[in-house]
């Protein structure tokens, strides 16, 4: 079953040099029970895609055509006030910094009670006592001491662990999990992971994993989609990615991940640069880059085709 279903989303930002297309026609699923990876490097559009799907992107950006369909109902077609009804409730997001998610003038009370009474109708008294437990459950100790504490008081880990526990709350049908790790040391990463897989399977929800981090996709992550640019250029389920990746762009990001056994001095880079999203390439964007690209590359776009059964990519046949 389909929870969180994207077809040809599209975001782009307008500046006095003409729009810059941050997501461009990007369509991909997340099953039920599923942890899918969104994946890519820095700047390729991860992020302004979780924020356009729970429809947070700050002016002036605007998405300006697609469909995000969430247990079937499309998103776009909300007013702004049924959106603040379907944040939390239906679909959360776990932002990379949890002290930017976290308001450092209010107790852990304060912010988990007001979405709770909100969205579940909860009395103060027991949206303080489902708090606790939920902050009991992503590994808070003495949750009903330390609830009344302001986000100063605890830990990188402990606020990102925090923010989780606001997150799914509401018991949501889908968590956008962004970069979830990146600001924390290896140690605490390894418990908030170990945390997400474990809520995952006990609570059924669905994750859209987002990370730059292609060891955590191969670790966490059912199937992958790979963005550049602001486009998706493959997709498939994550072990056929690793041992197959069909897109140039992809082989390149795999191949510059240092092996334990290698004794090669310096990793492999891939050349040029990633396109101005202003005045993107006319066929593929990533033929300038691509030493496989061919004349057509140049001048049309290359559809997204099911290469094999379940794989998916965006480049024309070699």
């Amino acid at each position: 079953m389909v929870m969180l279903d994207i077809q040809d989303l599209t975001t782009h930002y307008v500046t006095l040099r003409g729009p810059v297309r941050a997501v461009d026609e990007v369509s991909f699923q997340v099953d039920k029970g599923e942890m899918m990876g969104l994946a890519g490097e820095s700047g390729c559009g991860k992020s302004v895609t979780a924020l356009s799907i729970m429809r947070t992107v700050d002016y002036p950006g605007r998405i300006v055509g697609g469909k995000i369909l969430l247990n079937g109902e499309n998103l776009l077609g909300k007013s702004s006030d049924e959106m603040v009804n379907i944040r939390g409730r239906l679909v959360s997001m776990v932002m990379q910094d949890p002290m930017t998610a976290l308001d450092p003038v209010y107790t852990i009370e304060d912010q988990m009670v007001e979405g709770l009474t909100k969205h579940q109708g909860l009395t103060k008294r027991e949206a303080r006592h489902r708090a606790i437990q939920t902050l009991e459950a992503v590994g808070i100790p003495s949750p009903e001491d330390r609830i009344l504490d302001y986000p100063h008081r605890f830990s990188g880990g402990m606020r990102q662990r925090i923010v989780i526990a606001i997150a799914l709350s509401c018991n949501p049908l889908v968590l956008i999990a962004d970069e979830p790790t990146t600001n924390l040391d290896v140690t605490v990463q390894a418990e908030i992971l170990r945390l997400m897989r474990d809520l995952k399977a006990k609570s059924g929800m669905s994750i859209l994993f987002i990370t730059h981090h292609f060891g955590l996709v191969a670790e966490m992550c059912e199937r992958v989609a790979v963005m550049y640019a602001g486009e998706i250029v493959e997709h498939a389920d994550t072990a056929s990615l690793f041992d197959e990746p069909l897109h140039p762009y992809t082989i390149g990001l795999l191949s510059c991940i240092p092996e334990r056994e290698s004794e090669r001095s310096r990793l492999p880079t891939i050349a040029g640069t990633v396109p101005d999203l202003i005045n993107v390439p006319v066929g593929c964007k990533f033929s300038p880059r691509c030493v496989s690209a061919a004349k057509r590359c140049f001048e049309e776009r290359p559809p997204l085709i099911e290469a094999r059964p379940g794989h998916f990519v965006t480049c024309y046949p070699r």
